[in-house]
């Protein structure tokens, strides 16, 4: 089986991310952990830089490259070739739909491009940009709407139900 970063993250966000557990767990003892279940060293490695760099937009208090004054909310985002080749149209589309209902806004929308950009992936499909969505808002202060809404839609996606 073919594993990346992305497998390393579902394993970490499913095990450790959640309302009752902190992410508080010793990094060495989550390394063998993630070793014990099958993952490679440099994946693991590219994991945790991944996750450091999500945590570096709430410690930088903001997306370090967007200043929000100069970027209203009544833009258009327009997509490079490198990340039209990774999101493609119906990915870019869930992203504006995610933008126009307020589950994301503009600062998050460039957060989770960033994340996806920094997977090891030649594409992302919507169901990992889903993920990514939804890790990208768990790790910023107020959005407890928009995550309920994410997880509902994830989780119930994953368990086969329809609404």
């Amino acid at each position: 089986m073919k594993q990346n970063i992305f497998d390393v993250l579902m394993y970490l966000f499913e095990n450790y991310m959640n309302d009752e557990v902190g992410f508080d767990v010793d990094e060495d003892s989550l390394r063998n952990e993630l070793q014990e279940a099958g993952f490679h060293l440099g994946q693991i490695a590219q994991a945790f830089d991944w996750l450091e760099g999500l945590t570096n937009y709430q410690e930088e208090g903001q997306f370090p490259s967007f200043n929000p004054e100069h970027r209203p909310d009544t833009s258009t985002r327009v997509y490079t070739q490198e990340e039209c080749d990774k999101l493609d149209t119906d990915s870019r589309g869930f992203l504006m739909f995610l933008e126009q209902t307020g589950v994301l806004d503009s600062m998050t929308r460039e957060m989770v491009v960033d994340r996806i950009m920094a997977l090891d992936t030649d594409e992302t499909d919507i169901e990992q940009l889903k993920w990514v969505v939804l890790m990208v808002l768990f790790n910023q202060p107020g959005f407890d709407g928009s995550i309920s809404w994410m997880e509902e839609l994830v989780f119930d996606e994953a368990m086969g139900q329809l609404h």
